[in-house]
C-alpha cells in the first residue's frame, strides 16, 4: 500500500501492464452523495484530453434496456426482484457496451458496477452471498474492472448532500443504518481485493482534489 502523504486518502499501488489504449475497465464506486458520477465524468474527460479512446457509461443504465430497468428500480421491489433487475441491466451493458469497447482497445469508465451490487444487495439487503456472487458472475460474463475507484464518505454526510434530489433509485432512499451497511460492504470488498485493484479517495475533499487523486492512480 502506498500513502500519498495526505492521510485523507490512500492509493493502493496500481500499474498498467499495458498502455491505457489497450482496453482498460475503470469503475467508480461509492455511497450516496460521494460524487462518483462527477469524478467519473472528469476522469473520462482527462483521458480523452490525453488522446485515449474513452467510453463513459453508468450502471444501471447505459443502454435502452438498462435505462428502462433504472426506471423500474424507483419502485419498492422485493429484495431478489431488485437484485435480478440490476443483473438484467448489467448483463445488457456488458454485452452491448463494455465488452465491445474493451475489445476495440477503448478505456471504459463506468459509474457503478458489481461492487455496488455486492455492497447494496449483499451486505445491506442481506441476500445470501453465494447465489448473489454466482448470479453476478453469470451477468458479467467474467468482465471485471481493472481498477475500482472507491470514493469514501460517511453515509450521514453523503445523504445530506443528496437531499432534494429526485433522481435517486430506491436503494438511495433507504435509512442511515442501511447506508452504513453499504459502506461496510465496500470497505470489506476493498480489504479483500487484489493489491492495486482498488484506490480509495476521501470524498469530502474538493472536486479538484478528488480529481487529482484519481488521476494520479489512473495515469500510473
Amino acid at each position: 500500500m502506498t500513502h500519498t502523504g495526505d492521510s485523507r486518502f490512500t492509493i493502493h499501488d496500481f500499474r498498467f501492464e499495458r498502455s491505457l489504449v489497450s482496453g482498460r475497465f475503470i469503475v467508480f464506486e461509492g455511497g450516496e452523495g460521494s460524487g462518483k458520477s462527477t469524478a467519473a465524468a472528469a476522469t473520462a474527460k482527462r483521458l480523452e484530453g490525453a488522446g485515449v479512446d474513452v467510453v463513459l457509461t453508468r450502471e444501471p443504465g447505459g443502454t435502452v434496456v438498462g435505462e428502462q430497468v433504472r426506471a423500474l428500480l424507483h419502485h419498492d421491489l422485493a429484495p431478489w426482484t431488485e437484485a435480478f433487475a440490476f443483473l438484467v441491466a448489467r448483463a445488457q451493458i456488458v454485452e452491448e457496451v463494455i465488452r465491445p469497447a474493451l475489445g476495440r482497445g477503448a478505456t471504459v469508465v463506468c459509474d457503478r458496477y458489481e461492487a455496488s451490487f455486492i455492497a447494496y444487495q449483499g451486505y445491506a439487503r442481506g441476500l445470501e452471498m453465494g447465489p448473489l456472487l454466482a448470479a453476478n458472475e453469470a451477468a458479467t460474463g467474467g468482465v471485471h474492472p481493472d481498477l475500482t475507484v472507491y470514493l469514501d464518505i460517511d453515509p450521514e454526510v453523503g445523504l445530506k448532500r443528496k437531499l432534494g434530489e429526485d433522481e435517486a433509485i430506491r436503494t438511495g432512499l433507504e435509512t442511515l443504518a442501511f447506508h452504513r451497511k453499504v459502506r461496510a460492504g465496500y470497505l470489506s470488498q476493498m480489504r479483500a481485493a487484489a493489491a492495486g485493484s482498488w484506490v480509495a479517495v476521501d470524498a469530502t475533499l474538493s472536486a479538484g482534489e478528488v480529481g487529482d487523486a484519481v488521476w494520479a492512480a489512473v495515469s500510473r
